[in-house]
């Protein structure tokens, strides 16, 4: 179970599927057409009906849920449909949804084939960029009066990020032509956030081939509604988990995924020990180490406080690339790579900063068309992408709105809905989605 709480991954929006629905959005009774309460101008199109109540701003809250689209989904009303939905979760676009017949490798052949190549020279580069600005946190938490620890640790949580940006890299092939090379650096980019490369990069390989698929993919998955009503202490501790300690899940991710051997086929079971021990020995090694210099507080200052930095990159990275209300999670029977990928994955743009010290990594779509794109490579591949699918893509700026959404609506599965919020399932118990309700801000 732990492990289906710390993982969740997704946006293709079917036609033949509605999304969710809240006390925003009342479904009429004539199949297909709804009302959408943004705030009193009323919005009608042939196959949905939308209830504009007075915009009084540009604000829009995020308490709003999906709504069937139009069938006729290339006509302008499909669009204003779009535009409004997007405007209520956070998005600057959600794209249309993939025809069935297009494939992944039709998407595949559309990218330059530049943006397949190693470049040496730009992949240490990303190392160079990451190694220095790290050691620029550490030396700032060494010198920072105690007011200025929290940007400190903010900082070196975003370096240490991209770190994990390397490995990943590696992982993927995609860091050099050298493979043992790539082995040695992944290994060494993930010790510092104790995290075994290994078993991270066949649980990820497995991300990449099931994406948004039920039960199979390894990253978010909704919370399945047996297991939410299994028993109220557990239902409770979900309701935290993917609440308001949902930006540092990928902890329980990390710690329950990754060290057990019985988790990975026999084949990799060789491999897996390999990164465990080197894990091992870092935390045999390295902890005492920071503990004999600086203490247990030093350890605290200058490990433990940047890991939390860098798990709430995880999470929140990951919720974000492939978690919103319109985002479906298919059986496999129903899954199609091309949407899942393309429909199926958001492009949201963070300031400028966090895209250096990450290495472009939210720049996530064309990564999920071809994990083979190195990441200094990602947004030419991106500007490809838009020139020839632009219509077909979700697209972000990071805002509080579209957190909001995430936090307080995507929750547990259903077919017919998407996602359906805790305070419907079980208001009595829901008080920390209530609380992020009024607490967290609305801006987009």
């Amino acid at each position: 179970m732990a492990c289906r709480i710390a993982e969740t991954s997704s946006v293709f929006l079917s036609q033949q599927r509605r999304p969710v629905q809240s006390n925003r959005f009342a479904p009429l009774s004539s199949t297909g057409t709804y009302y959408l309460k943004l705030g009193g101008l009323s919005l009608r199109t042939k196959h949905e009906r939308c209830l504009i109540s007075s915009i009084k701003s540009n604000i829009v809250r995020a308490v709003a849920t999906p709504v069937a689209p139009p069938s006729s989904d290339s006509t302008a009303n499909g669009e204003e449909f779009r535009k409004q939905l997007s405007q209520t979760y956070g998005f600057r676009q959600i794209g249309e949804p993939l025809p069935e017949n297009v494939t992944l490798k039709d998407i595949v052949d559309t990218l330059p084939r530049k943006v397949f190549e190693i470049d040496d020279v730009k992949a240490w580069k990303s190392v160079l960029i990451s190694v220095s600005s790290y050691a620029l946190g550490l030396t700032m938490i060494a010198k920072a009066p105690w007011y200025l620890l929290p940007l400190a640790w903010a900082w070196t949580g975003t370096a240490v990020t991209g770190f994990f940006v390397i490995g990943h890299d590696c992982a993927h092939k995609s860091f050099s032509r050298n493979k043992l090379v790539e082995d040695i650096i992944g290994t060494l980019a993930f010790l510092p956030l104790i995290y075994p490369y290994e078993p991270w990069r066949f649980k990820h390989d497995r991300h990449h081939a099931k994406t948004n698929m039920l039960v199979e993919d390894t990253a978010w998955q909704p919370i399945d509604r047996e297991e939410f009503d299994s028993s109220p202490f557990l239902r409770k501790a979900i309701i935290w988990g993917y609440g308001p300690f949902r930006p540092w899940m990928s902890i329980a991710h990390w710690l329950v995924c990754h060290f057990d051997l019985k988790k990975f086929q026999k084949n990799e079971v060789n491999r897996v020990k390999i990164s465990l021990a080197c894990v091992f020995s870092f935390m045999a090694i390295g902890w005492p180490l920071i503990i004999f210099k600086t203490g247990i507080v030093g350890w605290i200052k200058f490990w433990l406080m940047p890991w939390l930095g860098y798990h709430f990159w995880m999470s929140t990275f990951t919720m974000v690339h492939h978690t919103a209300p319109h985002i479906p999670f298919k059986s496999s029977e129903q899954w199609n790579a091309a949407q899942a990928q393309l429909n199926g994955t958001v492009h949201c743009d963070y300031p400028s900063w966090i895209e250096i010290l990450c290495h472009d990594i939210n720049v996530h779509i064309p990564h999920h068309i071809s994990p083979r794109i190195p990441s200094y490579n990602l947004r030419a591949a991106n500007q490809s992408l838009q020139q020839n699918w632009g219509k077909y893509l979700n697209e972000a700026t990071w805002n509080w709105r579209l957190m909001k959404t995430i936090l307080t609506i995507c929750h547990v599965y259903s077919k017919e809905e998407n996602y359906v919020a805790f305070d419907r399932l079980a208001p009595g118990e829901s008080l920390p989605i209530t609380i992020l309700k009024k607490v967290m801000p609305d801006y987009a």
